[in-house]
């Protein structure tokens, strides 16, 4: 390894994919001894990750290693630790990361855990960790891929991609995060990585709606296909490549988070093909569901750069009372007929 070990690791979130991506880390490096601590916003969370080596809210009965430590001191968590870890909801990093950022080690290296685009700018998580803290690119890395965290914490084995402008550090947080169950690949194509665990999030709410409504494998699959389509085309639009999204955090991502009662995007589109309305959604869940927050910011991306994304659109239009989701299969049922491999 090129680069040295850190010193410390620090992770900014203690919900369930912080505190499950700290256990990875844990597990991966046990034998250099490095100390992992998450950054929990409640003093009871960091008293039970401290005392009884668990987080129940989030992972039930799941033992944390022994040197996963936690605190709900910014100050205390981020001293010495030269890889922080952002796992906070993607609507509050902007604001979160100004308190952080005056905390940073020198050369700090941050990697994003978020899935996101921030709303009313668009920005991807790794746009606005670099415009708020003036950190450059080859120290700002995205972690994505097929990653339902209650599986991970059970150590049921998968795969993600490590993405950074630097092959260098990407590798470097690769081998960090390398346990027996936990296998990372890297990737330069940080839009791509990002983008395609963006707009699956929004793709798996309409595979929800249509598992909430009762249908069939076939309309969970046509939706998931034709999602993955718009999904390419935005990225390839904006400079991406085809390759990202046929890998780990493209395609492995999509079908895992459209396919599994343990998303939380999944299960919010369920909960509204129920004919739940969306304030009743978001009182159910204990955790936010991304696909909701970002559904407008990508179809205003889609938008701006001239990228047709239908299903998105539709998902946005439910989100915004401006369609039934009774209506919803058959408005995209409705639109013009063209060959599948039209880019429009």
């Amino acid at each position: 390894m090129s680069k040295p070990l850190p010193r410390k690791i620090a992770v900014m979130g203690a919900g369930s994919w912080g505190t499950t991506f700290a256990k990875v880390l844990a597990d991966a490096v046990p034998e250099q001894g490095i100390p992992v601590q998450i950054w929990a916003r409640r003093d009871e969370a960091a008293q039970e990750i401290n005392e009884r080596h668990t987080n129940s809210r989030y992972l039930r009965d799941t033992k944390l290693p022994s040197n996963v430590t936690a605190s709900s001191n910014v100050e205390e968590v981020l001293a010495n630790a030269d890889l922080v870890v952002l796992a906070i909801p993607a609507q509050s990093l902007r604001e979160e990361l100004a308190k952080f950022a005056a905390h940073f080690e020198q050369d700090v290296v941050l990697l994003s855990l978020m899935k996101g685009l921030e709303r009313g700018t668009d920005l991807r998580m790794s746009e606005v960790m670099a415009e708020v803290t003036g950190i450059p690119a080859d120290r700002i890395a995205v972690l994505s891929g097929p990653n339902l965290a209650m599986e991970i914490a059970r150590e049921q084995p998968t795969a993600s991609v490590v993405a950074c402008t630097s092959n260098e550090t990407a590798h470097w947080i690769a081998q960090l995060c390398s346990a027996p169950y936990f296998r990372p690949y890297t990737n330069d194509d940080v839009l791509g990585v990002e983008l395609g665990g963006i707009v699956k999030n929004i793709i798996a709410l309409a595979v929800g709606m249509c598992d909430g409504m009762g249908m069939g494998d076939n309309t969970k699959s046509t939706v998931i296909t034709r999602g993955l389509a718009e999904t390419t085309r935005l990225v390839i639009s904006l400079g991406g490549r085809l390759d990202t999204l046929a890998g780990l955090s493209g395609l492995g991502d999509l079908v895992a988070t459209c396919s599994s009662s343990l998303s939380r995007n999944n299960t919010a589109g369920r909960l509204l093909g129920q004919g739940l309305f969306i304030e009743e959604v978001n009182d159910r869940m204990s955790q936010t569901a991304e696909g909701i927050k970002s559904a407008r910011a990508v179809f205003d991306l889609s938008r701006s750069h001239g990228v047709e994304m239908p299903i998105t659109e539709a998902v946005v239009m439910v989100l915004e009372g401006n369609l039934s989701v009774e209506n919803m299969a058959e408005r995209l049922l409705a639109r013009e007929l063209k060959s599948e491999g039209e880019q429009h």
